[in-house]
């Protein structure tokens, strides 16, 4: 008889439990051949209360807090999306992108600080990140999650929030045929152009040969989705912009308080623009998994598996918007208590609508070899091998190979408001010189057009030996040791190409008459956005136009020739334009790994007591590599419009190295209080690497440099890990079958907090028109004759006063221009630590044999790591931090399960820093976020069943906002999803 043998602790079977099979809990004789004799029992528990009672069985059998999802059945998980169904775990939050679960926060900690592993192997980020995005990989083939919360020191290191293990199915742990096939069709309600039922179809089939010695697994997924999204957002906040002091009392409201010479106490915020716009999108993933397994002995088995996703997502928007510059051109402004603009009026700058098309390849790839060898009964030995790749490619649409924006519009306006005094989203109105609030057809003309590459790869060769030794020679608790060591070598890197601002950049000169009035087609905004208050009829402007994006690129290259625009000018549909820039880098991490892991067993006071103690080693060396353009000066077209110059065809080259070791202890404490109560105490050692891009060294400056915006990046790749010191204690009452109630306190002390500071400094032999000489007479020119003192007004000025235009339309800094001076963001490792400490609480609870049941968990946290919204000095704050919690309630008999969830996350900090935003590195807030999930299924027969799914039904939306809520910088509205659809197994 052959079989497969696992080692023989109370975790290891419950390890094998989870594996064994998305659609069985089986109790049965261990030792028969299933695959020969049709007589054996088998008791199946299948569904929503199958998947509760395995995850439930992790959470109690594992050491330290662990936590876990088991599959309802072969083929189907408890949610359509990977990270969904996280996030019903206590603690786990999820970040979406595009309606849908991408990545997790675990405890306050964001998608940079989790590790996701692939059967316990270290999976390489989404191009150039550390953050895994969820989903890209099918549920179909995956029969366990696996969230260790406490530091373990087996597993690869990196997981600072959690470590989440992804189970694939297995063949030998399940002999015997099965296969199950399903296909469903998708009906987003926000969809417009696409088709309005998507299909996506999956099939997994898995089967044993040769006595059980020889197995064969194989998923693969396919989707397909339409939808649009819909939006509003401001790039950036700008603080503390010079005010006009001639306005006269009506025109100003300004509620903060005086000082005793009368000047107003506290900042004052400024929005940098306004922007709306629609995205179409088309999304198709594939998902495919195959292993084959073999076991030449009862002792050994070879495992060979084979995992790739390829996703792509096209992107064709339509926006529309204005934008902001400030210097002498407010009108009149309401501020509020914060000093936030909830009304500005201003003059000068434009009016645009922008037509962009994108389409994005993800491609996913890993190849592994597993080899475990059960050398005597108490020794067992475990290789694993993997390669595995992690790409994503904005050039995928085959005509640019790149992105691409094309910006029509104006700048014939007298004046335009800006307007957040109630609603959900603000209102932007602009009063063109035509006499009213909407820019003709006719006058619509080209402002610019731009084209960016910028692929990414991320690269892990990683291999792995464990060695387990069951102790059965010393008269001492001891029951395991478990010892490892593994070698990793992880590549990150990108590059990226900018066409710079091509093909009649700024209005000057103009030429209205390339684009037909046949060529724009007028909507209203009556559906627009209208699942916000403001939104809808009640947004203005009330209209906006689309265009099409392929006849405006054969217009343009038609008359938007070099030798109608001079210099290196000219429209292309490139990113690897000669008017552009061209930089990569990377970083490669080589670490070399060590553990020692030991299982003990005994009694305290007659309490069952088990404890692990162990230590992980690691020494990792840190290579970057830059390639990037020089910049020799910034060049003036008008408004807020200046360009960084780069030499021709000159990259500066930088290596940098760095290095760091670390050890990281752990210990957990189990104690079985009585049958049903279950008490845990882990201390350990955890730690997140530096973000990929804080590694890279060289030094890269903004190539459209804004007034108030001229910023740059450093890097250093000498950053140490963020460390923390780990304490948990839970306590946990399994009551009953499938049910039980847990609380728990953690906190972490973290280290080396990595933050940014802002760095003003020059560089040698670029110079600043802004304040000059030549800047400061025109303004002053401008104002003796009683105008508006704009940058527009400006410009014109500087010509009349003798100041030429280059062959590009350009002004260039005199040699009596001030040095300019460059805002330049470079990471550190903060010196104090910081604590975040919180509280878990769940109870699952089934109501006996009526098959109701229910779910519920929330997390609670808090720490000295949050942004002080008041303060413009730097910060390190951490991002992701926010309370959770989790309902779910469900009725699961005779073939009918109905479920319904509700995931909820409070406010929290997405990043620091803004796109356009001031040079104090405003921060970005995501609000609450509620969602209801509903779904049926409908057994038919045991093979036949048939399902529905509601995803967003509350037709919840995504909104963000900066230092204040009244600091608006983003609304999305997906709007709900549906699905129907049937699966059948045998």
């Amino acid at each position: 008889m052959k079989h497969s043998q696992f080692f023989k602790t109370p975790i290891a079977l419950s390890i094998a439990a989870i594996c064994a099979s998305s659609s069985t809990l089986v109790f049965a004789a261990q030792e028969a051949n299933s695959s020969n004799d049709n007589n054996i029992e088998v008791i199946e528990v299948r569904g929503i209360k199958g998947s509760l009672i395995r995850s439930m069985n992790v959470k109690r059998e594992k050491s330290g807090v662990v936590d876990a999802i088991s599959a309802e059945e072969m083929g189907k998980f408890p949610d359509t999306n990977l990270a969904e169904s996280l996030q019903r775990i206590t603690g786990v939050a999820v970040s979406r992108s595009n309606g849908e679960g991408s990545e997790i926060t675990v405890r306050g900690w964001g998608p940079d600080f989790n590790l996701i592993t692939l059967n316990g192997r270290q999976m390489p980020g989404t191009g150039n990140s550390r953050s895994y995005k969820l989903e890209n990989l099918a549920s179909e083939g995956v029969s366990a999650l696996e969230v260790y919360k406490t530091a373990r020191a087996e597993n690869p290191s990196g997981g600072l929030g959690a470590t989440v293990n992804i189970v694939t199915r297995k063949p030998l742990n399940s002999p015997g045929e099965k296969f199950t096939v399903s296909g469903k069709g998708i009906h987003d309600t926000s969809n417009e152009e696409g088709s309005d039922i998507t299909p996506e179809f999956a099939a997994l089939y898995s089967n044993t040969y040769l006595d059980n010695t020889l197995g064969f697994a194989f998923s693969i997924s396919h989707q397909e989705r339409d939808f649009q999204k819909q939006l509003a957002n401001i790039q950036g906040w700008q603080a503390n912009v010079d005010l006009p002091s001639n306005l006269d009392e009506d025109k100003v409201i300004d509620p903060r308080p005086l000082d005793s010479e009368g000047k107003r106490i506290g900042n004052h915020f400024f929005p940098r623009d306004m922007n709306y716009g629609i995205e179409n999108l088309e999304r198709e993933r594939t998902n495919g998994h195959a292993v084959i397994q073999y076991a030449p002995t009862d002792d050994i088995v070879v495992s060979l598996d084979y995992t790739r996703t390829e996703a792509t997502t096209g992107n064709n928007s339509i926006g529309w918007g204005m934008w902001n510059d400030y210097g002498g051109n407010i009108n009149a402004y309401e501020l509020d208590k914060n000093g936030t603009a909830v009304f500005t009026d201003i003059s000068g700058n434009d009016g645009s609508f922008t037509a962009s098309r994108e389409t994005v390849d993800v491609q996913e790839e890993s190849i592994g070899l597993n080899i475990t060898w059960q050398v005597v009964d108490t020794l067992a030995l475990e290789f694993d091998y993997h390669d595995s790749s992690n790409e994503i490619d904005n050039g995928g649409d085959k005509g640019m190979g790149a992105s691409g924006s094309l910006v029509l519009g104006s700048d014939q306006l007298i004046t335009k408001t800006y307007d957040y005094r109630q609603g959900e989203v603000p209102h932007a109105q602009i009063f063109w010189k035509n006499g009213s609030t909407e820019l003709a057809k006719s006058e619509m003309d080209s402002h610019f057009s731009q084209f960016i590459h910028s692929p990414g790869k991320s690269e892990i060769e990683q291999a792995q030996l464990h060695a387990t030794w069951e102790n059965d020679v010393f008269d001492i608790p001891l029951v395991q040791v478990k010892a490892g060591i593994a070698y990793t070598d992880q590549k990150i890197g990108g590059s990226n190409a900018w066409s710079g601002l091509i093909g009649g950049f700024l209005f000057n000169p103009s030429w209205p008459e390339i684009f037909p009035d046949s060529m724009f087609i007028r909507h209203d905004t009556s559906d627009f956005l209208d699942a916000l208050s403001g939104g809808g009829s009640s947004l203005t402007p009330e209209y906006y136009y689309t265009f099409d994006f392929d006849e405006v690129v054969a217009r343009s290259e038609a008359f938007l020739t070099n030798e109608v625009l001079g210099g290196k000018d000219y429209f292309a549909t490139t990113a690897y334009h000669d008017m552009g820039t061209y930089a990569e880098g990377s970083v490669r991490e080589e670490t070399k790994s060590v553990y020692l892991q030991s299982q003990w067993e005994f009694e305290v006071a007659d309490l069952p007591t088990q404890l692990n103690i162990g230590f992980r080693y690691e020494q990792t060396d840190v290579t970057s590599s830059v390639f990037q353009p020089i910049a020799y000066a910034v060049w003036w077209k008008g408004g807020s419009e200046f360009l960084t110059q780069y030499l021709d065809g000159e990259n500066s080259f930088f290596s940098e190295t760095g290095e760091h070791d670390l050890f990281l202890p752990m210990i957990d404490l189990k104690v079985d209080i009585t049958d049903d109560l279950v008490g845990r105490v882990s201390w350990g050692k955890s730690i997140t690497r530096a973000p990929l891009g804080a590694l890279a060294g060289g030094r890269s400056l903004s190539g459209s440099v804004k007034l108030d915006s001229r910023s740059g990046n450093e890097g250093n790749t000498n950053l140490q890990p963020f460390e923390s010191t780990n304490f948990d204690l839970s306590l946990e009452y399994y009551y009953a079958e499938g049910s039980y109630a847990a609380i728990g306190y953690f906190k972490k002390d973290v280290e080396n907090f990595i933050g940014s500071e802002i760095v003003q400094t020059t560089i040698e032999g670029i110079r600043d028109i802004y304040l000059g000489p030549r800047w400061q007479q025109a303004a002053a020119d401008v104002e003796a004759r009683g105008d508006q003192v704009t940058t527009d007004a400006i410009f014109l000025q500087m010509q009349a006063n003798g100041a030429t235009l280059n062959s590009g339309g350009f002004i260039e800094p005199a040699s009596d221009d001030p040095l300019m001076e460059w805002n330049i963001t470079r990471p550190f490792n903060a010196n104090e630590t910081k604590t975040v400490d919180g509280i878990e609480m769940a109870v699952q609870h089934l109501f006996g044999e009526t098959g109701f049941g229910v779910g519920v968990n929330a997390t609670f946290v808090d720490g000295d790591v949050e942004f002080d919204v008041d303060s413009l000095e730097l910060q390190t704050p951490l991002t992701g931090l926010s309370d959770s919690a989790n309902f779910q309630v469900f009725y699961e008999k005779d073939g009918l399960s109905v479920k319904a969830t509700y995931a909820w996350r409070d406010e929290y900090l997405i990043g620091v820093g803004q796109g356009q935003g001031s040079a104090d590195n405003p921060p970005q807030f995501a609000k609450a976020f509620g969602q209801w999930d509903v779904s049926v299924n409908y057994d038919v027969n045991e093979q036949f069943t048939v399902f529905f799914e509601g995803i967003n039904i509350n037709n919840e939306t995504e909104q963000g906002f900066g230092r204040y809520k009244e600091q608006f910088l983003f609304a999305r509205q997906y709007g709900p999803r549906y699905t129907l659809g049937a699966r059948y197994s045998f």
